[in-house]
């Protein structure tokens, strides 16, 4: 790539860079919702939200300039330029059950970027950058994007396995939610199973208490429970017929301890499910958008959040195919079989343990 196409990549990413924290305030602010109810010029989305009316205006113009937003009403007073969201737009900003969600993405960004002088100092010391210290940006981020792809895609990626799938339908039967975050995981499981009750155990404490909220709210705190713990340390009990894994195995500080002890809470004949991002097989440079959205996450994100929990090994997001096999036969599990499920982002594997 020459020098003049890095330079006009780089202007271009610190572009959209801008725009996405600019969506970002957006979706703090109330901004958006408030536009979802019709269109408004400076002044009214000013009341609406309690932000200034010079500020109200400069977000409006940006986001009219980046086209999320659509003029409605033109005038040569700017105070009384009327911008509205388009549908599609409300959708995927402000549907948190549609797949096209993405309306916690933003905010998740410019989590990062405020911890952004911690990660240096993490990139000298060899240390880490708590979970905690990312905020409710990251927690939302991570839990708003996946909570559609959990409560529409579960049941699919149980009947993969026709036999864990029987047992759940069959019921009672127990589930394991290890690494539940905000819990969406969990309550997609007990809703695409009304016979199965889901426990969760979580590192992150207000993320444990948020799930407890969301499966209240949805009607479910009977069959779905929360508990904050180390998936690596959990100790006796067992019995579960499942072990779900979601998007978790790559941020833990010692996987294989993690999967050694779901190993011991299972049920004879149940299996542990394992859902981590698709990366590709091997190191490819460049990579293609979905290796590089990895890479980036892992190097601002979730890298250093592991590391504040332990080195025991070298984790980051990009968990391919032969590492997870490689911590599966550690753990003494005696079949790791990747699944036939088709999904954008990520990856299935069935461990098993005859």
């Amino acid at each position: 790539m020459t020098a003049e196409k890095i330079t006009e990549r780089l202007l271009a990413d610190a572009v959209t860079a801008m725009e996405t924290l600019s969506i970002a305030l957006g979706v703090r602010l109330g901004l958006y919702q408030v536009l979802a109810g019709g269109a408004a010029d400076a002044r009214a989305l000013a009341k609406a939200t309690g932000v200034h009316p010079r500020y109200a205006r400069e977000w409006l113009e940006q986001q009219g300039a980046s086209g999320l937003l659509t003029v409605a009403t033109d005038d040569e007073d700017p105070y009384a330029r009327a911008f509205a969201l388009p549908e599609d737009a409300a959708e995927a900003l402000l549907d948190g059950d549609s797949p096209f969600f993405i309306g916690t993405l933003p905010g998740f960004v410019a989590s990062v970027a405020e911890v952004l002088p911690q990660v240096a100092e993490a990139f000298g010391s060899g240390g880490g950058v708590p979970y905690a210290a990312y905020g409710e940006g990251a927690r939302h981020g991570i839990g708003g994007l996946n909570r559609p792809a959990f409560r529409t895609g579960v049941a699919d990626w149980i009947a993969a396995m026709p036999d864990i799938a029987a047992r759940l339908n069959g019921g009672p039967a127990r589930v394991l939610d290890l690494g539940c975050g905000s819990g969406w995981s969990s309550i997609a499981l007990a809703e695409a199973f009304p016979a199965v009750s889901v426990h969760g155990i979580d590192l992150d404490e207000p993320s444990i208490a948020e799930a407890s909220g969301h499966a209240a709210e949805q009607g479910l705190d009977e069959r779905v429970t929360f508990a904050l713990g180390d998936a690596a340390k959990l100790g006796v009990g067992g019995g579960y017929d499942l072990v779900c894994v979601f998007e978790a195995l790559h941020d833990m500080a010692d996987p294989v301890a993690v999967l050694r002890s779901a190993r011991e809470l299972l049920a004879p004949g149940g299996a542990v499910l394992i859902g981590d991002e698709k990366v590709a097989e091997h190191f490819t440079a460049p990579g293609d958008l979905l290796e590089r959205m990895n890479y980036a996450f892992s190097v601002l994100h979730c890298l250093p959040a592991t590391r504040a929990e332990g080195t025991a090994v070298e984790a980051g997001t990009v968990l391919r195919p032969g590492i997870v096999r490689a911590y599966a036969d550690e753990a003494g599990y005696t079949g790791c079989t990747e699944l036939s499920i088709d999904h954008d982002l990520w990856r299935f594997y069935r461990l098993d343990l005859a």
